[in-house]
């Protein structure tokens, strides 16, 4: 009986991929066709034939990337007629339809293929049965049945849904990279990844827990669910490190959603990447929310009044600019409320025209037969004089954000007089020389810096409006295209003209929001959001100004100096006093699904000693393994790869001590040990605990616990972290005279 519904889900998943081989082929034959088409010399013709070769090597992508495990899933539903025959429906990655129209496979997404993940014994939503497809390839290797009809269940429901499927996931070795979870969503994840797009979601959870997996398979639910209002604007997932990002980076391509930008914090300012921690004491410093004020202030400093008047030369005239006469123009520049490079031109239009007229009376009195018609000409001639240009540079110069931001830390005495409160203690936190490079806390304190300062050049500005207005033409023309091609309901107007350009640039909107400072997202995810300070939640406001947030962490496991002790406290940056109280919610997870029991009771165990919020959670399992404890890093090495089990193997141990570490691994096993996000592609990983985080191993290797611990006030935290990547194996690397950390025994 087995074997035959075995063959029979082979055969009608088949039909699936023939479905899916035969999209495919419709799309390279459409690209072919399109690449082929005689368009002429007309520009505009020209890039609509391009962007339509775009949007088919999109499809062909997004077909191809979903191949894997098409179909996982069929549900079982009670007849809607008179005939007592049930109807089945598939579930799978994408949807997909006969060339009738007709539905072959449910994308997981559609309302109707929400009972897959929610149905139960006592709440069934219809379904009768739920079904779980286990495939290798393309081949159906295992199917696993659940009777949801309470009269044929006979007993209590299960409590997790495809326990088989489920362990048969959590059990396979890890390879790098971070799977999806679509077959196998739990009913309480499931329930949060489809939860309203509007206000702010906080998932809070331990290790484990699935809350990365939520929140990516939360952001392809929300592109698929919101197409119209995030394709345009895009989604923005905001990792803790590089390594975490080259972790996650397959899930949502291998989901059908390509149209998002990942970005650490340290990636968020474009023209810089920040992969550098400052110390500690420097980067709470540097997080504080006053830090904004600061910047703010060190920007108005630089618009200043001159002590007293000076004479300046032109023409082979004497000029006087007074102090006041600065004052005036300074006034009027500032009423205009426009960041700092903007204001400027208003300041220095205000300036010459106020010397021009001073000119001009000077001249008239001389004897010169001259009137208001020749201002313009004196105009001209001031604003091109260079004791002119230098005078107004002095009192208001054009500044970048990395300039300001750079001076703020080289200049002791300027930094002294922004902050007459600070103790010399703080402000020499902040001292270094202006070519060392910026790190990740100096990210907010630049995108602050931009803000408040504007664009550096005024012709960038007139690009930007020429850019408006060249994308209006561009949507009309879409319209247009789109009913010649004949390709309605394929793209929207609006997406089309999105890869329009003058200059061929056929860049995605995810390529474009990425390195455009001022581009608003139509939705930001951020991942183990505890660790973020008040500056750096200000930049994520910045790019997510609707307030549309879906937050991801785990208090306990704050490991930064800036790290806040409560969500309200975390997210008071990005909340607006003046909204109700519903515009923010949270939810928890309580299944540990990573962590073998027996680990993930002593990392808790050892939290609870050091004080630490831990959110209680349920590991589902416990692996083979008890923990180890190793006398040093080698050995422990040595002992998990003579276990012949293979999988993935991380290293961790304190930021201070990776260089000791890496060096001894090294000298063991030269090039099989990578550092970092280059760990993620070697044989062993050697990571910090903040690199680590987000991230799942079979085996770890916990280095010196004590010292992680020691390391910073957060010590515990980041030790908790470690502890708990482990999916099967976890090794504690301390000498026999060294004590562990509260909470732990040999």
């Amino acid at each position: 009986m087995v074997d035959l519904e075995l063959e029979r889900e082979q055969n009608y998943v088949a039909t699936l991929y023939a479905r899916l081989d035969a999209l495919q082929r419709e799309a390279e034959d459409q690209l072919t066709a399109v690449r082929l088409l005689d368009v002429g010399g007309n520009h505009q013709t020209r890039s609509e034939r391009d962007t339509f070769a775009r949007l088919y090597e999109d499809r062909i992508v997004q077909l191809r990337e979903i191949d894997d495990r098409l179909a996982f899933g069929r549900l079982e539903l009670a007849a809607d007629d008179a005939s007592g025959d049930s109807v089945f429906r598939y579930i799978g990655r994408v949807g997909l339809r006969d060339e009738d129209l007709q539905p072959m496979l449910l994308d997981w997404r559609v309302p109707q293929a929400s009972a897959f993940y929610q149905a139960t014994a006592a709440t069934p939503l219809g379904a009768r049965s739920r079904r779980h497809l286990q495939s290798k390839g393309r081949t159906i290797v295992r199917i696993e049945d659940e009777i949801l009809d309470a009269e044929l269940l006979g007993g209590d429901p299960s409590e997790h849904q495809g326990e088989g499927a489920l362990l048969a996931a959590l059990t396979a070795q890890r390879t790098g990279h971070m799977p999806d979870i679509v077959a196998t969503i739990q009913a309480e994840q499931d329930r949060i990844i489809r939860s309203d797009l509007a206000g702010v979601l906080v998932v809070q959870g331990g290790p484990g827990t699935g809350k990365t997996a939520v929140a990516l398979h939360r952001a392809a639910y929300l592109l698929y669910t919101h197409r119209d209002r995030l394709k345009h604007n895009g989604v923005l997932i905001v990792g803790p490190s590089r390594s975490f990002l080259q972790y996650i980076e397959a899930v949502l391509p291998s989901l059908g959603e390509t149209g998002v930008v990942l970005a650490s914090v340290g990636q968020l300012y474009p023209g810089v990447e920040a992969t550098r921690e400052d110390a500690p004491a420097v980067a709470a410093l540097k997080g504080q929310a006053f830090m904004a004020a600061l910047i703010a202030h060190a920007v108005r400093s630089r618009q200043r009044i001159p002590v007293g008047s000076r004479q300046l030369e032109v023409n082979g005239d004497k000029l006087t600019l007074t102090p006041q006469l600065v004052a005036n123009a300074i006034a009027k520049a500032r009423e205009g409320g426009k960041p700092h490079n903007l204001a400027r031109v208003t300041f220095v239009k205000t300036a010459i025209g106020a010397l021009a007229r001073d000119w001009l009376r000077q001249l008239q009195q001389g004897g010169a037969s001259m009137d208001e018609s020749d201002l313009p000409m004196l105009r001209e001639d001031l604003r091109l004089a260079q004791d002119v240009r230098v005078a107004l540079n002095t009192a208001w110069l054009p500044l970048t954000p990395e300039k300001l931001v750079q001076d703020l830390y080289a200049r002791p005495q300027w930094l002294a007089e922004l902050t007459p409160g600070w103790t010399a203690e703080q402000r020499a936190l902040l001292h270094r020389a202006r070519d060392v490079e910026f790190t990740i806390a100096d990210i907010p304190l630049l995108d602050e810096a931009a803000e408040h300062l504007g664009e550096y050049n005024v012709v960038d500005v007139a690009l930007k409006r020429e850019q408006k207005e060249q994308r209006k033409r561009d949507i009309e023309n879409a319209e247009l295209a789109i009913a010649n091609m004949d390709v309605k309901g394929l793209v929207n107007a609006r997406a089309l003209a999105d890869n329009f350009a003058e200059l061929g640039d056929r860049a995605t909107t995810a390529e474009r929001a990425a390195v455009d400072r001022t581009w608003t997202y139509g939705h930001v995810v951020v991942d183990e959001a505890q660790e973020l300070s008040p500056m750096q939640w200000r930049l994520l406001l910045r790019r997510g100004p609707r307030r549309s947030f879906t937050v991801v962490g785990d208090i306990a496991q704050a490991a930064s100096a800036s790290a806040s002790g409560s969500w309200k406290e975390a997210l008071a940056p990005i909340l607006d006093a003046s909204l109700e109280a519903g515009r923010w919610r949270l939810e928890e997870l309580t299944v540990n699904y990573r962590t073998p029991r027996q680990i993930a009771t002593a990392a808790e165990e050892m939290a609870i000693a050091h004080g630490l919020p831990v959110t209680p959670s349920r590991a589902v399992r416990a692996s083979e393994w008890p923990i180890a404890v190793e006398a040093d890093v080698a050995t422990a090495v040595h002992r998990e790869r003579a276990l012949h089990a293979g999988g993935t193997l991380a290293v961790i141990a304190a930021d201070t001590a990776l260089e000791v570490v890496g060096e001894e691994l090294g000298a063991e096993f030269g090039d099989r040990v990578g550092l970092g996000a280059l760990g993620l592609t070697r044989e062993i990983a050697l990571l910090g605990p903040r690199d680590a985080k987000g991230l799942e191993f079979d085996a770890v290797i916990v280095v010196d616990p004590a010292g992680i611990v020691a390391a910073s006030e957060r010590g515990a935290g980041a030790l908790y972290v470690a502890m708990t990547r482990a999916t099967q194996r976890l090794y504690l690397v301390a000498d026999l005279g060294s004590l562990l950390p509260a909470g732990l025994t040999r």
